[in-house]
């Protein structure tokens, strides 16, 4: 496979770090350039990091390097990548702006921010469910004036932890969905430390949470329809989001109604067969067993399954009927691995197999 000379946009935050221990010893992805705000850039990425916030040590290939501004180095930045992680913390417009900016650089651009979630000709794409969404990125560079550059993101961290368990089943017509997530600080960028008020408390908001975890589906369960990505109308899904004193592993509880019930055992075989392409093409990151299902009636538990296939697995468990709706169950995913900087390495890994950065 082909080497890629990689970028990271957002580098001192938490997701950017956690993008810097998966690619420190990447097969196919060299990070060359470390991007920041004003602040930081000019700086040795060891001193601009304000607070390491992973459990691993800092990569020490990267601690030397020197932090270029995000903005006012863009046509250096863009001249040496192949395309450029993004994960920044700034207001929506500046975001959406400042990736456009990259992609018009010819710089293609994988985000993890959620500016351009709901652009129609953007694809938000979890690899193993809409990969055929990709296709929509040539109408994305006629409408930019493009040859090279490009936006893909990937979806909201909370629905790695329900919609893959959903997307097997909706062969049976699902008809709605009710999710509570439980999701963990990092979510926010927090640790134990800096968010103090999170210690023997739950908090019943996080904002603008609900409405992605209930739109964002719709969108990945889309399809590609002159240049655009044309929303699913159905299942209707119900969500309420709480932060939750877990420092890392988004938790939810879903209860699912169907068009044509399927049998419990039916649901276990769907989700014990379910791969995607990362499974076919045997990408990098992905991994093996896409879902793992649970018997015991106490998991998944964040603590002791998150990390499991590296934290790019999806679990499940509690699998039963319900009196009310048809079915219940308890999906769990690692919110910052599968649900941020390794959905987006998994996703970039999907695309350098395509094509779509040569």
């Amino acid at each position: 496979m082909k080497k890629y000379n990689v970028g990271v946009i957002g580098a001192t935050g938490m997701v950017g770090q956690r993008f810097l221990l998966l690619l420190e010893n990447h097969p196919w992805f060299n990070v060359t350039c470390l991007a920041a705000s004003s602040s930081s850039a000019g700086k040795n990425y060891k001193d601009a990091v304000k607070r390491w916030h992973m459990a691993a040590a800092m990569p020490e290939k990267f601690a030397d390097m020197t932090v270029l501004d995000a903005k006012e180095d863009m046509l250096k930045i863009a001249a040496e990548v192949d395309f450029c992680f993004c994960a920044v913390n700034m207001k929506k417009e500046e975001i959406k702006e400042l990736e456009y900016a990259y992609a018009k650089c010819e710089c293609p651009i994988v985000s993890n921010n959620s500016a351009h979630r709901f652009t129609p000709d953007v694809p938000m794409v979890i690899p193993e469910i809409n990969s055929d969404h990709l296709q929509v990125i040539e109408a994305q560079k006629k409408r930019l004036g493009t040859k090279h550059g490009f936006i893909a993101v990937k979806s909201n961290c909370s629905l790695q932890s329900y919609v893959p368990l959903l997307h097997p089943l909706l062969k049976y017509g699902i008809k709605s969905a009710f999710v509570t997530t439980y999701q963990a600080i990092s979510g926010a960028g927090k640790t134990f430390e800096t968010m103090p008020e999170i210690i023997d408390n739950v908090i019943p908001y996080i904002g603008g949470e609900e409405e992605k975890s209930e739109k964002e589906p719709l969108k990945i369960w889309g399809k590609v329809k002159d240049g655009e990505i044309v929303p699913a109308t159905t299942p209707a899904i119900s969500a309420q989001c709480i932060r939750v004193p877990v420092s890392d592993g988004h938790t939810a509880a879903c209860f699912v109604k169907f068009e044509n019930k399927p049998s419990k055992e039916d649901i276990l075989k769907a989700w014990a067969k379910f791969s995607g392409e990362p499974q076919e093409l045997d990408l990098p990151s992905a991994p093996k067993q896409f879902i793992h299902y649970f018997e015991e009636d106490n998991r998944p538990q964040a603590k002791l399954d998150r990390n499991t296939e590296n934290g790019m697995a999806v679990c499940a468990g509690r699998l039963r009927e319900d009196n009310i709706f048809d079915y219940k169950f308890v999906g769990l995913s690692h919110n910052t691995l599968r649900g941020a900087a390794g959905g987006a390495v998994l996703l970039a890994e999907l695309l350098a197999e395509k094509g779509y950065f040569d």
